[in-house]
């Protein structure tokens, strides 16, 4: 009965969390002037969070060392672009290549779908020979096929499809959507924020499911899990397509983020953005990536912004220039790294059920130690 009870508080605590994040954007939506950092950082947290979280399926549930987060996400994105780039734009997107070979666009949810597939046929034709491999050689051969992927866009005899080395743009992104569906930009932020949400959701239908429960049996002991009649093959196969097909969609998201999407970049160093997010959130944490994603982005890009600029929190020096933002975000990063090893929320969800048990766990034990001395008085 008290599982029952708990797992109610905690899915009551989640809705209301959500209905907060969402609650706050729309006011601020509302009030902020749209030339306000905080709706960027929403957007590209998101888009990082989702990232992040499809990264920690694959690392934290499974045990599997993957560094192809960035070359999925290009697939995701160059996809989402050429599919939805309008007829009439092509023809100057596409001034080097004849307007491209796709000529009609299809609707941006069913881009998104399409985008996660694409995905997610590359992961499964990938995973063949590379899920054999283990620890460091699986991360190496998956790093590898991002930086092939992003050499392959970018070449001229693809030039008709991906556009080369050269832009894409004029595809619907979350401001131009928010145009059409609201007048005006705003609330551009609240459909990225939307969209996240329920692919996050989805992830974590999976991770409680018989097939996340395999998943976690697998990283903890794969000859046991072998031994109990999982399939480790199939099963990692299974992760590994599902997490490239949330990348796709994140990888899509970036570029309705932005208004133009290019191979270049979509570099390791993104790959290596996402791991830092993880690691610092927790592996095995979807709350913990969450979390870490907007704490990354919004220090990165906002609160520490200043520190560039010459001023900051209102003190101005002359150690406030170009790149001094970096040096001390570095250093904010060893030390969370340092006193949080196993990261903010370690493997642990959010849950509002432990946290009240730990509130009446501390009020019980006072009142035990002075029952004690009572009766050694005695």
């Amino acid at each position: 009965m008290l599982n029952k009870k708990n797992k109610k508080i905690d899915i009551i605590a989640l809705f209301v969390i959500v209905a907060l994040l969402f609650a706050v954007d729309i006011i601020a939506e509302m009030v902020a002037p749209r030339t306000s950092l905080f709706f960027s950082v929403v957007k590209k947290s998101c888009v990082y969070a989702l990232v992040a979280v499809s990264m920690n399926l694959l690392n934290g549930f499974t045990g599997l060392f993957s560094l192809g987060q960035a070359g999925f996400m290009l697939i995701g994105a160059y996809t989402y672009a050429i599919l939805t780039i309008p007829s009439e734009m092509r023809d100057s997107v596409y001034q080097y290549f004849d307007g491209g070979l796709v000529k009609n666009p299809i609707p941006w949810p069913l881009a998104l779908i399409v985008a996660g597939l694409i995905a997610g046929i590359f992961a499964f034709l990938i995973g063949l020979p590379v899920l054999r491999l283990k620890s460091d050689y699986l991360a190496i051969a998956t790093l590898g096929f991002a930086e092939i992927i992003r050499a392959f866009v970018q070449w001229d005899k693809f030039g008709p499809l991906t556009n080369g080395s050269n832009l894409l743009r004029g595809y619907p992104t979350f401001d131009s959507l928010a145009t059409d569906w609201f007048g005006s930009p705003k609330f551009s932020s609240t459909i990225a924020l939307a969209i996240t949400v329920l692919c996050v959701l989805l992830i974590v239908l999976f991770i409680n499911s018989t097939y996340g429960r395999a998943l976690k049996a697998i990283r903890d002991d794969e000859i046991a899990a072998e031994a109990m009649g999982i399939n480790l093959a199939s099963h990692k196969q299974i992760s590994f397509i599902i997490s490239s097909f949330f990348a796709g969609i994140g990888g899509a998201l970036l570029a309705m983020h932005q208004s133009t999407i290019q191979a270049t970049a979509f570099k390791s160093a993104m790959t290596y953005e996402i791991l830092l997010i993880v690691v610092v959130g927790g592996i095995g944490s979807i709350s913990g990536s969450c979390i870490a994603s907007f704490l990354y982005i919004a220090a990165s890009e906002w609160w520490l912004r200043g520190l560039d600029s010459g001023s900051f929190l209102g003190i101005e020096s002359s150690l406030f220039r170009g790149g001094f933002r970096k040096v001390v975000f570095s250093v904010i990063i060893m030390i969370i790294v340092l006193f949080f090893r196993q990261g903010i929320m370690g493997d642990k969800e959010f849950s509002l059920s432990r946290i009240i048990e730990k509130i009446k766990r501390k009020k019980k034990t006072p009142e035990k130690k002075t029952e004690k001395k009572e009766v050694v008085t005695k």
